[in-house]
Protein backbone atom coordinates (compact mmCIF):
# COMPACT_ATOMS: atom_id res chain seq x y z
CA UNK A 1 0.00 0.00 0.00
CA UNK A 2 1.21 3.50 -0.79
CA UNK A 3 1.40 5.54 2.44
CA UNK A 4 1.00 8.81 0.49
CA UNK A 5 -2.54 7.86 -0.43
CA UNK A 6 -5.58 8.09 1.78
CA UNK A 7 -8.01 5.29 1.03
CA UNK A 8 -11.63 6.45 1.04
CA UNK A 9 -14.96 5.08 -0.01
CA UNK A 10 -16.82 7.18 -2.56
CA UNK A 11 -19.37 8.13 0.13
CA UNK A 12 -16.65 9.42 2.48
CA UNK A 13 -14.92 11.26 -0.39
CA UNK A 14 -18.23 12.97 -1.26
CA UNK A 15 -18.84 13.80 2.42
CA UNK A 16 -15.41 15.41 2.76
CA UNK A 17 -15.88 17.32 -0.50
CA UNK A 18 -19.23 18.72 0.71
CA UNK A 19 -17.71 19.64 4.09
CA UNK A 20 -14.84 21.42 2.34
CA UNK A 21 -17.21 23.40 0.12
CA UNK A 22 -19.30 24.41 3.16
CA UNK A 23 -16.21 25.52 5.08
CA UNK A 24 -14.87 27.55 2.16
CA UNK A 25 -18.13 29.32 1.44
CA UNK A 26 -20.50 29.48 4.42
CA UNK A 27 -18.14 29.11 7.38
CA UNK A 28 -15.53 31.55 6.07
CA UNK A 29 -18.29 34.12 5.45
CA UNK A 30 -19.73 33.63 8.96
CA UNK A 31 -16.30 34.09 10.53
CA UNK A 32 -15.58 37.18 8.42
CA UNK A 33 -18.86 38.69 9.64
CA UNK A 34 -18.02 37.78 13.24
CA UNK A 35 -14.57 39.37 12.88
CA UNK A 36 -16.05 42.53 11.37
CA UNK A 37 -18.57 42.82 14.20
CA UNK A 38 -15.95 42.11 16.88
CA UNK A 39 -13.58 44.68 15.33
CA UNK A 40 -16.32 47.29 15.49
CA UNK A 41 -16.49 46.85 19.28
CA UNK A 42 -13.17 48.63 19.74
CA UNK A 43 -9.96 47.61 21.49
CA UNK A 44 -8.97 44.17 20.16
CA UNK A 45 -6.53 43.39 22.96
CA UNK A 46 -9.33 42.78 25.47
CA UNK A 47 -12.07 41.87 23.02
CA UNK A 48 -13.22 38.30 23.75
CA UNK A 49 -15.48 38.19 20.69
CA UNK A 50 -12.57 39.12 18.43
CA UNK A 51 -10.24 36.49 19.92
CA UNK A 52 -12.96 33.82 19.71
CA UNK A 53 -13.58 34.67 16.04
CA UNK A 54 -9.82 34.50 15.31
CA UNK A 55 -9.62 31.10 17.03
CA UNK A 56 -12.58 29.88 14.96
CA UNK A 57 -10.91 31.19 11.82
CA UNK A 58 -7.69 29.30 12.61
CA UNK A 59 -9.63 26.09 13.31
CA UNK A 60 -11.59 26.35 10.06
CA UNK A 61 -8.47 27.08 8.00
CA UNK A 62 -6.69 24.09 9.57
CA UNK A 63 -9.64 21.86 8.72
CA UNK A 64 -9.74 23.22 5.15
CA UNK A 65 -6.02 22.49 4.72
CA UNK A 66 -6.45 18.99 6.13
CA UNK A 67 -9.43 18.17 3.89
CA UNK A 68 -7.67 19.53 0.80
CA UNK A 69 -4.65 17.31 1.52
CA UNK A 70 -6.82 14.23 2.12
CA UNK A 71 -8.86 14.79 -1.04
CA UNK A 72 -5.73 15.49 -3.11
CA UNK A 73 -4.19 12.18 -2.02
CA UNK A 74 -7.41 10.16 -1.97
CA UNK A 75 -7.67 6.78 -3.64
CA UNK A 76 -11.29 5.74 -4.01
CA UNK A 77 -11.92 2.15 -2.95
CA UNK A 78 -14.81 0.61 -4.84
CA UNK A 79 -14.05 -3.08 -5.27
CA UNK A 80 -11.67 -5.39 -3.57
CA UNK A 81 -10.21 -8.85 -3.89
CA UNK A 82 -11.97 -11.49 -1.79
CA UNK A 83 -8.99 -13.84 -1.90
CA UNK A 84 -6.70 -11.58 0.12
CA UNK A 85 -7.27 -8.81 2.64
CA UNK A 86 -7.22 -5.38 1.01
CA UNK A 87 -8.73 -1.97 1.71
CA UNK A 88 -12.50 -2.45 1.75
CA UNK A 89 -12.36 -6.10 2.83
CA UNK A 90 -14.70 -7.27 5.55
CA UNK A 91 -12.82 -9.89 7.51
CA UNK A 92 -13.82 -12.35 10.18
CA UNK A 93 -10.99 -13.27 12.51
CA UNK A 94 -10.50 -15.35 15.59
CA UNK A 95 -7.76 -15.03 18.13
CA UNK A 96 -5.89 -18.31 18.36
CA UNK A 97 -7.31 -20.40 21.17
CA UNK A 98 -10.51 -18.32 21.48
CA UNK A 99 -13.85 -19.28 19.90
CA UNK A 100 -14.99 -15.63 19.74
CA UNK A 101 -15.24 -14.35 16.15
CA UNK A 102 -14.72 -10.69 15.32
CA UNK A 103 -15.75 -8.86 12.15
CA UNK A 104 -13.81 -5.85 10.87
CA UNK A 105 -13.86 -3.70 7.77
CA UNK A 106 -10.42 -2.57 6.60
CA UNK A 107 -10.54 1.15 5.76
CA UNK A 108 -8.27 4.17 5.34
CA UNK A 109 -7.31 6.09 8.47
CA UNK A 110 -9.85 8.88 7.83
CA UNK A 111 -12.74 6.40 8.02
CA UNK A 112 -11.46 4.34 10.95
CA UNK A 113 -13.93 3.85 13.79
CA UNK A 114 -13.07 0.93 16.06
CA UNK A 115 -16.44 1.11 17.82
CA UNK A 116 -18.22 0.28 14.55
CA UNK A 117 -15.62 -2.28 13.45
CA UNK A 118 -13.83 -0.09 10.90
CA UNK A 119 -10.09 -0.69 11.30
CA UNK A 120 -7.44 1.48 9.65
CA UNK A 121 -4.84 0.05 7.32
CA UNK A 122 -2.33 1.86 9.55
CA UNK A 123 -3.49 0.19 12.77
CA UNK A 124 -1.52 -2.79 14.08
CA UNK A 125 -4.37 -5.22 13.30
CA UNK A 126 -5.13 -3.68 9.90
CA UNK A 127 -1.55 -3.53 8.69
CA UNK A 128 -0.86 -7.09 9.89
CA UNK A 129 -3.98 -8.45 8.14
CA UNK A 130 -3.30 -6.76 4.77
CA UNK A 131 -2.33 -9.24 2.08
CA UNK A 132 -3.31 -12.30 4.12
CA UNK A 133 -5.58 -15.05 2.77
CA UNK A 134 -8.43 -17.04 4.27
CA UNK A 135 -7.04 -19.53 6.79
CA UNK A 136 -3.78 -17.63 7.17
CA UNK A 137 -2.50 -16.68 10.63
CA UNK A 138 -0.95 -13.34 11.55
CA UNK A 139 0.35 -11.58 14.64
CA UNK A 140 0.46 -8.01 15.80
CA UNK A 141 1.53 -6.09 18.88
CA UNK A 142 -1.11 -4.90 21.38
CA UNK A 143 -0.67 -3.10 24.70
CA UNK A 144 -1.22 -6.51 26.37
CA UNK A 145 1.43 -8.22 24.21
CA UNK A 146 1.39 -10.12 20.94
CA UNK A 147 -2.00 -11.15 19.54
CA UNK A 148 -2.14 -14.18 17.24
CA UNK A 149 -5.14 -14.38 14.91
CA UNK A 150 -6.41 -16.41 12.00
CA UNK A 151 -8.51 -15.11 9.10
CA UNK A 152 -11.73 -17.13 8.90
CA UNK A 153 -13.51 -15.23 6.10
CA UNK A 154 -12.89 -12.40 3.62
CA UNK A 155 -15.83 -10.61 2.01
Amino acid sequence: MNDNHEYLTQAKFDQFKAELENLKTNKRREIAEALAYASSLGDKSENAEYHEARDSQAHVEDRINHLEAVLKNASIVSTHDTNTVTVGSVITISKNGVADRRHYTIVGSEEADAMSGKISTKSPLGSAALGKSKGESFSFQTPQGMANCVILEIE
